[in-house]
């Protein structure tokens, strides 16, 4: 008899004590509670300017029917690669690789320009040198496609494809865009290049270097769409690049971003490289036709100091290689 009321007793404790963590548990995994919530750490952007000059052009534009031969002729022009990129920098090259196309298609950024800013890094003996892009079809199809996988590679480039588990919360300290996932090579990056294209946007115009840094973030990208041209100008804020060389050897006059008719595409063997993302994007408008203050984030960067959309304020070479 005092075996049995033995073991119920120890049953009954152990009934408690389970029933315990039971509503610990619940109280734990209950997501009313504030004590379930696990803060994710926010990020920061670093700025990765370098240091200005009162000497040095702000912009080149430069006019050549090969590329690599432009894109280093207007670096040289700015002061040359050194001035940008120091021995030992892990440097990020941010293209436009968005969409599924060939080069033809002036889609994505010319992979020739691409590979010769590669080159030009390992020339200032960089440490590593990523090209990547958050890309809108498949990436790995979208880099291959676009050549840019290749050339990128075969000019000394790492190319990395991000995934979903790749994005890191970062304050972008935006009107709009506050706290938003951000590809984590951005962060981890000591000097940023851009390289975007020109080419027709259906919702704001154009898609240029501002533009561009869409295709460094996550998350649902077509929500930004509602107010595209305040996000255009929160990115340009948060992502202070070193250097940017606009490719504008084939525009895209039509049919963009996406394009995939020939007939929209234009040949202009241009390179427009400089440190003013505003100057560069307003002096890229004028190819697609139109006037330098008409697209609205251009102007709504400007009146944010972002740059200047005034043309004759930009310091500002332009050449022709024969």
């Amino acid at each position: 008899m005092e075996n049995r009321r033995a073991f119920l007793k120890r049953a009954r404790n152990a009934g408690l004590t389970a029933a315990g963590f039971g509503l610990w548990g619940y109280w734990y995994y209950n997501p009313t509670q504030p004590v379930r919530e696990i803060k994710e750490k926010i990020y920061s952007l670093k700025p990765f300017t370098i240091e200005t000059s009162n000497i040095l052009p702000e912009m080149v534009i430069v006019h050549g029917k090969e590329p690599q031969k432009n894109v280093k002729a207007a670096v040289d022009k700015l002061g040359g690669i050194a001035r940008f990129i120091k021995p030992g920098d892990r440097v990020l090259i941010k293209p436009n690789v968005g969409w599924d196309r060939m080069p033809e298609q002036a889609a994505n950024s010319n992979p020739f320009v691409v590979a010769e800013v590669v080159r030009l890094c390992r020339e200032a003996k960089a440490g590593e040198i990523i090209v990547t892009d958050v890309s809108l079809n498949d990436v790995i199809r979208c880099f291959k496609r676009s050549g840019i996988a290749e050339e990128a590679q075969n000019a000394g480039a790492k190319i990395i494809y991000p995934s979903s588990n790749d994005f890191l919360q970062v304050d972008l300290k935006g009107s709009l865009l506050k706290v938003w996932p951000v590809y984590e090579e951005f962060i981890k990056a000591d000097k940023l290049i851009n390289v975007p294209v020109v080419k027709h946007h259906s919702l704001c115009k154009a898609t240029l270097s501002m533009k561009n840094w869409y295709g460094a973030i996550g998350g649902k990208r077509n929500r930004l769409h509602q107010d595209i041209h305040t996000s255009v100008v929160d990115l340009a804020r948060a992502f202070k690049p070193t250097l940017t060389v606009m490719d504008a050897s084939r525009i895209l006059m039509q049919g963009g971003p996406t394009g995939g008719n020939l007939n929209d595409v234009k040949t202009t063997n241009m390179i427009i490289a400089g440190t003013d993302e505003v100057a560069i994007d307003a002096y890229s408008s004028t190819l697609l036709g139109y006037k330098h203050d008409e697209i609205e984030f251009i102007r709504m960067a400007k009146e944010n100091n972002l740059g200047t959309y005034n043309l004759n304020e930009v310091r500002t070479d332009e050449i022709t290689l024969s």
